[in-house]
């Protein structure tokens, strides 16, 4: 990292387009996947969903209402496989799934290792629009934002539940800039080079300023650590008082990942999903 922001300090004082193109593909590749595999889960029916003439690998069990698991930036579909056995225990259909450039599915559009959250909301609503209506989704991290991204272009869900999101990702790309060694040169081209690879502002992409986009917001529940090293629990605080009737579970000693299979974690959000009451419509 020493060498790295050596040559972005460079750059920011002596070629800021250059650094911001640099940055710019950092900041869309995802990290690779350093979790347990697939076959740490029961084996489900696998589809291919096709999504712009790529294909997106998902995982079917269960019947019922349908219950979809979307994971975060960088992530896979089997960190979400606590959830799945009290699913299935409680009625549901549960599908998950890999977005472009993660896990088992085709490299997205910018290449292998890279996405967008545009994509991976293209994703979500293929898979939704092959298995069926979503009485619930349970999303993570950068997940729950792209979740988001989908219901503003008219996906319908019953229920959600965000566990640690990332819903202002504005704020980060300071933390990003200071990581790697750049200053307000590079980051500023680096935020209009993003914007126009991805086909929209960074204001799309802020969550709590865009709830009143949506014709009815389901009922919301978001889980967070405020020391969470990942995520900011900040930005579960703005998405509580922006969503209305939405519900913060301020949880502790979990941080981003341990809060995908800590018990009472998933217990409370199985429970919220479980409830009888579905604004919007009822799915069978």
């Amino acid at each position: 990292m020493r060498a790295v922001r050596t040559a972005f300090g460079t750059l920011e004082r002596f070629a800021p387009e250059l650094g911001a193109r640099f940055a710019t593909r950092r900041w869309l590749t995802i990290p690779p996947y350093r979790g347990r595999p697939a076959e740490m889960i029961p084996p489900g029916e696998t589809f291919r969903v096709p999504v712009g003439g790529r294909h997106v690998v998902s995982r079917v069990w269960g019947t019922g209402p349908v219950v979809y698991l979307v994971h975060g930036w960088g992530g896979h579909s089997v960190q979400l496989r606590a959830f799945l056995e009290p699913l299935l225990a409680t009625g549901h259909r549960v599908v998950t799934f890999d977005a472009l450039s993660h896990g088992e599915s085709d490299p997205g559009e910018l290449g292998p290792r890279q996405t967008s959250i545009p994509e991976m909301a293209a994703a979500l609503e293929a898979v939704v629009a092959a298995h069926g209506p979503a009485h619930a989704v349970i999303a993570h991290s950068l997940g729950a934002n792209a979740t988001f991204f989908a219901l503003r272009r008219g996906l319908w869900a019953g229920r959600l539940v965000f566990l640690a999101p990332m819903t202002q990702p504005v704020p980060y790309t300071a933390l990003f800039s200071a990581a790697l060694g750049f200053d307000r040169r590079v980051r500023e081209r680096m935020l209009t080079r993003v914007a126009r690879l991805v086909g929209r502002p960074w204001s799309s992409f802020d969550v709590p300023s865009q709830v009143d986009d949506l014709p009815a917001p389901p009922p919301l529940l978001t889980v967070h650590d405020p020391n969470d090293r990942e995520t900011r629990y900040a930005d579960s605080v703005a998405l509580r008082k922006a969503w209305p009737g939405a519900e913060l579970l301020t949880v502790h000693g979990l941080g981003h990942w341990r809060v995908l299979r800590d018990p009472d974690t998933v217990a409370r959000a199985v429970a919220f999903v479980t409830e009888a009451e579905v604004r919007g419509r009822a799915v069978s």
